[in-house]
């Protein structure tokens, strides 16, 4: 139980963690490709037109150009990564609040403003993933091939899939912090407070000077 209580805390920066290095690798692969093979057109040239470095030059050259599928496959991943981060900013308390006139407030109204954010926050979370869900639908009945990866199978519903799943994430993480809320463990939505932590940062600059 505990081993399944911590894949779920930590569900979206290992997906996050595999999603960038599966976008670092097909792009390093693509770049290497790219370049690679006029060394090996150097070597031939630079041997009298040896005819095996320049074979080799050639079936790199010919795996370089079959990647043209590593372009979309990194922005689909991207797009995955973006949805993704918007479930992990809502758990580590990562998005941006404006709430310094909530501070001034005592804790029984904080506690109250942070339940009607958090409801306002369930309620947007919950339409898009609704709405997306619709959409996804849709084309999944038409069946388009995603670009440059139909002819291997991938739809544009498989890439766009990610939108309701992601906002269902988000939707998931704001329930947990109205839980939290209503258990008086917290009073607000836990936002990042970038004044907070640049008056810390000044704190430990300080002693230095």
């Amino acid at each position: 139980m505990n081993a399944l209580r911590r894949v779920w805390e930590h569900f979206e920066e290992g997906f996050i963690a595999f999603l960038l290095a599966a976008m670092t690798l097909i792009t390093f692969v693509y770049v290497i490709l790219n370049n690679f093979y006029t060394l090996f057109y150097w070597l031939g040239d630079h041997f009298g037109g040896n005819e095996f470095l320049l074979g080799i030059g050639d079936a790199i050259l010919d795996m370089a150009q079959a990647m043209t599928w590593s372009n979309a496959l990194t922005k689909a991943l991207f797009g995955w990564l973006i949805f993704f981060g918007l479930a992990y900013g809502v758990r580590t308390a990562g998005h941006i609040g404006v709430d310094a006139l909530v501070k001034l407030a005592p804790r029984h109204i904080q506690r109250v403003i942070g339940v009607i954010a958090c409801s306002a926050c369930l309620g947007y979370a919950g339409l898009i993933a609704v709405g997306s869900f619709d959409w996804v639908h849709t084309l999944f009945i038409a069946g388009i091939g995603a670009e440059d990866l139909g002819h291997y199978g991938v739809q544009q519903w498989h890439i766009g899939m990610i939108v309701p799943f992601g906002y269902a994430m988000v939707f998931v993480r704001f329930l947990e912090i109205l839980v939290r809320i209503l258990r008086n463990e917290q009073t607000g939505l836990g936002l990042a407070d970038e004044a907070a932590d640049a008056l810390k940062i000044n704190e430990h600059e300080e002693p230095k000077q």
